[in-house]
This record gives structure tokens, sequence and C-alpha cells, in this order.
């Protein structure tokens, strides 16, 4: 008998995530935090996770809701619901947890959560990155990993574009 696939867990409450935070260090556990759109997933988005989950024993990702991707991005994005990448993103082995957030800066998710590390990609600076001094202020740890060459979706979704005007390959 064929059994339907359960969704993954629903993300986690911003009003939860202090005590999500509070609970996870009084278990031991060190938090590793990142945060970002993640609109079409691609192998860089995997790499940059699973890199980022081995720096600690948890690792919570930050979603940026359907009204602060269009903020970022412009019209038409995001192309997937946060429903959607909240749930893609969740069922994904390296992460433990999902939460969504509508500002700009993930500030207030890290202020809640306080997350041992916070990891952005290389192509940040700390000096560059905002959220940088709230991490700071409660005595986490930022770090920057490597991204993987000529992968973003920005960049896929150009060349959707660009192939369809080309018409199709034979």
């Amino acid at each position: 008998m064929a059994t339907t696939p359960t969704p993954s867990a629903p993300p986690v409450r911003r009003e939860d995530l202090a005590d999500l935070g509070r609970e996870l260090r009084q278990a031991g556990r060190r938090i590793v935090s990142t945060n970002g759109c993640f609109d079409l997933l691609h192998v860089g988005h995997v790499r940059f996770l699973q890199q980022a989950r081995a720096l600690g024993d948890v690792l919570v990702v930050g979603l940026n809701d359907d009204a602060s991707v269009r903020r970022l991005k412009g019209e038409g994005r995001p192309l997937t619901p946060e429903a959607e990448r909240a749930e893609i993103v969740a069922s994904l082995a390296a992460v433990d947890y999902v939460t969504l957030f509508g500002e700009e800066l993930p500030n207030a998710f890290l202020a809640a959560l306080r997350p041992h590390i916070h990891v952005k990609g290389a192509d940040y600076t700390e000096e560059e990155c905002p959220e940088a001094a709230v991490v700071r202020q409660y005595g986490g740890e930022m770090r920057f990993l490597p991204l993987t060459d000529d992968l973003s979706t920005t960049g896929i979704v150009e060349r959707i574009i660009a192939q369809s005007r080309e018409g199709p390959r034979k």
C-alpha cells in the first residue's frame, strides 16, 4: 500500500524563536543560522546549507517572506511562494528548522534565536554585513562560506529568459 508523504514541519513562529534558542542552548546544542530568499533551490544552496550545518549541531534557516523577497529582488519575485520555499528548505537533511521573516535584514530573527554562529556567503564581508553587529552584540560569531561559482537564482532566471528568446534547441 502506498503512503502519502507528510509535509515538512511548519516554520517556527517568530514568537517561538527565543524559546527554541534557549532550549537548544540548555541542551548543549551548538546553533548555526543562515538566511536568504531560496527562491529557486539549486545545488549552490544545498552545498552552502550542508557546509553551514557542519559548523554546529542544529541549523536554523531564516527565510525571507514573499513581501521582503519582492522588495529585495523586484516585481515578479519570488517565483515560488513562501510556504512552498519553506517546505522545500525544511525538507533538506542539513536543515533542522525554518522560520519566516518579513524585514529586509534578519536582525530580529537573530536577536530572538541568538545562534552561536551566523553564516553568510563569501560574497559578503563582515563589514558589509549589517546583521554582524547584532550577532556580535550577544556574543555570537559570523562565518563566511565559499559559494559555488556561477550559481544564483537570478543567473538561472536570466539564462532561462535568454534561452526562451533564442527559441528551442535542436
